[in-house]
C-alpha cells in the first residue's frame, strides 16, 4: 500500500509537472473516418482503467458473497490495486505524451478516494462486528446475506452499462424490509446484517442523489455508442446485435457503430470472428489497453502486447488479471483467438 502511494505521488507530480507542454499534443489523426465530435483521445483508454476497476472489484465481491461472508472480501488489497493501477496508467500516459485529461484524473480522484474510505471501513466492520455475527450464525449465510448477495450481482449488471450512483438503493433498501423475514435462523445475524445492509443502501441512496447532480452539472452526458473503421465487410457477413453501417467509402473502408462499454468487447469480437479488423476506435489507431484473466502460473507472452501490470484475483483465486496494451489494429486478431490461446478477455478499454 506505501509502494502504491509512492507511486501515485510521483504520478501525480509528473501530472503537474506536464500538464502545459503535453496537454497540447494529439493522439487523434486527421486522417480518421470518425467525425471529429465522435472521437476520443488515446489517453482515454488508460485513464479508464481505474473507473472500470470499480465494476470489476465489486464483480469479484458479489462472486464472493455468493457462497462466503464479505469478512472474506481482500477490501485493504482492493484499495492498493486501485491505486497502484492508477500511479501505472497515469506513468504510461505522460510517457507517450498523451493529453492530459485533467478533469478526468478529478473524477478518478473522487472516486477513488470515496472508494477508499467505503472499503476501509467495511473492512473495519466486517473483521469486527461482522466476523462476530458469522461466528455466532454457525458460520452460515442467514436470508439477509442471501439477499445481499442477490443485490451485489444486480449491482454489478447495472454498472456495466450505466453509472453506480443511477442504481436504485432505496428500492434494495426497500425490499430488505418488506421481503425479508424478520425472523429466522442466526437471528443475531439476521439483524446485524439488517443494520450493515441499511445503512449502507441509505448512505449510497443519498451519496449517488450528490453525485448524480454534481456529474451533470459538471460533465456532459457519456456517449453510449463507439464509432469504428474496419478494413472491409466481407460479402455475407451478418451484423451483431446493435452493430449499425454508417458510411461506405471507395477504398473498402467502413464505418460502423457500436455499443460502447461492456458490450463494445462482446460486439468487436463477433465482427472479429468474422474476418472483420477494425483499425480505428473512436479515432485512436495507436494503442488500445485490454484486460484479460489467465491462470496465474502462466506467464504473459511479450508477443501478445506491452504488458502493464498484472493484480490478483480473489475469485477466483487460481486466476490473476493481466492488463495489455496492444495496437488497434491488432486488436481484432487478440480478440478472436483469446479462445483458443486460453484467454478470457476481461474488457476493452473504453470505447
Amino acid at each position: 500500500m506505501r509502494l502504491a502511494f509512492r507511486q501515485l505521488v510521483a504520478a501525480l507530480l509528473m501530472v503537474a509537472a506536464g500538464s502545459v507542454g503535453a496537454s497540447g499534443s494529439t493522439a487523434v489523426p486527421d486522417v480518421s473516418l470518425v467525425p471529429p465530435q465522435d472521437r476520443r483521445g488515446t489517453e482515454q483508454t488508460l485513464l479508464t482503467y481505474p473507473e472500470w476497476f470499480l465494476v470489476h472489484s465489486p464483480v469479484e465481491y458479489a462472486r464472493l458473497t455468493q457462497t462466503r461472508p464479505p469478512q472474506d472480501f481482500p477490501f485493504l488489497g482492493h484499495i492498493g490495486l486501485l491505486w497502484s493501477s492508477y500511479a501505472t496508467v497515469t506513468r504510461e500516459q505522460l510517457r507517450d505524451d498523451y493529453p492530459i485529461n485533467p478533469g478526468y484524473h478529478v473524477m478518478i480522484w473522487v472516486i477513488a478516494t470515496s472508494t477508499t474510505i467505503e472499503y476501509a471501513l467495511r473492512a473495519a466492520y466486517e473483521n469486527t462486528v461482522g466476523r462476530v455475527s458469522w461466528a455466532l450464525a454457525g458460520n452460515r449465510q442467514t436470508a439477509e446475506d442471501l439477499y445481499a448477495a442477490r443485490a451485489a450481482q444486480d449491482y454489478v449488471d447495472f454498472i456495466r452499462q450505466e453509472p453506480w450512483y443511477l442504481f436504485d438503493f432505496g428500492s434494495r433498501l426497500k425490499h430488505l424490509w418488506t421481503d425479508v423475514p424478520l425472523w429466522g435462523p442466526g437471528l443475531t445475524r439476521k439483524w446485524e446484517r439488517r443494520y450493515a445492509l441499511t445503512t449502507e443502501y441509505a448512505v449510497k441512496a443519498v451519496y449517488g442523489k450528490l453525485i448524480e447532480k454534481a456529474t451533470r452539472a459538471t460533465y456532459t452526458p457519456a456517449k453510449m455508442r463507439t464509432d469504428v473503421v474496419v478494413d472491409r465487410l466481407p460479402a455475407g457477413w451478418a451484423p451483431p446485435p446493435e452493430v449499425s453501417v454508417l458510411e461506405r467509402h471507395a477504398d473498402g473502408r467502413v464505418l460502423l457503430s457500436l455499443p460502447r462499454y461492456f458490450d463494445f468487447r462482446i460486439a468487436a469480437t463477433a465482427l472479429a470472428k468474422q474476418g472483420i479488423r477494425i483499425n480505428d476506435v473512436a479515432g485512436n489507431q495507436s494503442v488500445i489497453l485490454v484486460t484479460l484473466w489467465i491462470d496465474r502460473n502462466v506467464a504473459v507472452g511479450p508477443a501478445i502486447g506491452h504488458v502493464l501490470f498484472e493484480q490478483s484475483l480473489s475469485s477466483p483465486s487460481s486466476m490473476r488479471r493481466a492488463a495489455l496494451l496492444i495496437p488497434v489494429n491488432t486488436l481484432s486478431t487478440f480478440l478472436s483467438t483469446a479462445d483458443a490461446h486460453g484467454w478470457t478477455v476481461e474488457h476493452v478499454y473504453d470505447y
